[in-house]
């Protein structure tokens, strides 16, 4: 089965900066693949590189199968772009813009167009610098999609858009995948969308990639532990998969990755006491991933011994 995106050891490097470090990724067919990190993780210069809009320093990106350095027209013509900004040309009407649009897609569908823009409620004889940012969003998402992408990059499209705006943007967003099985790679930083709408949750941290499955396979990562210590805090590069911890009404509480239930008996081992454990949520979890990196903020809970 050919992987509709796929890199293989991508780097990228500015300067001294490596925004990408062999970055290999394998994206299927189908689904919602959520793609999340914090600023400065790489993800905009994925996808510069994936468009072909910049050149990796070293390894390759595949695009539908064609190295991203060189694609062709054909399969340029089947990916799909949406942007934070909804950028459109604000003296055109919005049936203006779609007739535009539709003119360079022989594959367009004119039922797709009008079953996502449904969900906005856009006038069509209203020109663009009169619609409301939610308006503009949905009236690019109806023409990204309605060019029937074989795969359609969205790169934080519900960014400032209210809460009607947003929950009409996502019932479009997953009423498409499931009539139309497109694949679509949706980069966001808003947790309750991705828990909402993702089949498959891509990390990236410093231009690594860290986790590559289902949200709910990637929580079960993550286990949350509280113990008490007497005396100084644990010595936490000696701790397997430590992630963060905080220090709260003299509990420590504790997040890990990849340990089993026998993570209690370690924690007894280090000298806790009252030993408990408990579930985590997706946002809770991924933010430790992220986080493990970065310095605490001044006056925040981050000594080790």
């Amino acid at each position: 089965m050919q992987h509709f995106i796929e890199t293989i050891n991508l780097t990228k490097t500015f300067g001294a900066k490596k925004a990408l470090s062999d970055f290999s990724l394998k994206v299927d067919p189908g689904g919602i693949h959520a793609i999340v990190g914090s600023n400065g993780a790489g993800k905009s210069t994925l996808f510069r590189i994936l468009l072909g809009i910049e050149s990796p320093t070293s390894g390759a990106g595949y695009l539908l199968g064609e190295d991203s350095r060189s694609l062709p027209e054909s399969v340029r013509g089947r990916v799909g772009y949406v942007n934070e900004e909804h950028t459109l040309p604000t003296w055109m009407t919005a049936q203006g813009v779609m007739d535009f649009q539709r003119a360079f897609y022989p594959s367009w569908s004119q039922e797709i167009f009008d079953q996502v823009i449904g969900y906005f409620d856009v006038d069509p004889k209203q020109k663009v610098s009169g619609l409301s940012r939610g308006e503009r969003a949905g009236l690019n998402l109806a023409m990204a999609l309605a060019q029937t992408p074989s795969v359609l990059i969205l790169d934080e499209p519900t960014l400032g858009l209210d809460i009607v705006a947003k929950q009409s943007f996502l019932e479009a967003l997953m009423f498409t995948e499931t009539e139309y099985d497109s694949t679509i790679i949706y980069c966001s930083h808003q947790m309750e969308e991705i828990e909402r709408v993702a089949d498959k949750l891509i990390i990236m941290e410093k231009g690594h990639l860290v986790n590559n499955s289902s949200p709910d396979e990637f929580v079960q990562r993550v286990s949350y532990w509280v113990g008490e210590f007497v005396g100084d805090m644990f010595a936490r590069d000696k701790m397997p998969g430590f992630l963060t911890a905080k220090l709260i009404d003299g509990q420590h509480h504790i997040l890990v990755a990849d340990q089993g239930p026998d993570f209690g008996q370690q924690l007894a081992n280090m000298g806790a006491s009252s030993i408990s454990q408990s579930s985590v949520n997706l946002e809770r979890a991924v933010n430790a991933f992220l986080t493990k990196n970065h310095k605490s903020p001044s006056g925040a809970y981050d000594r080790k011994n």
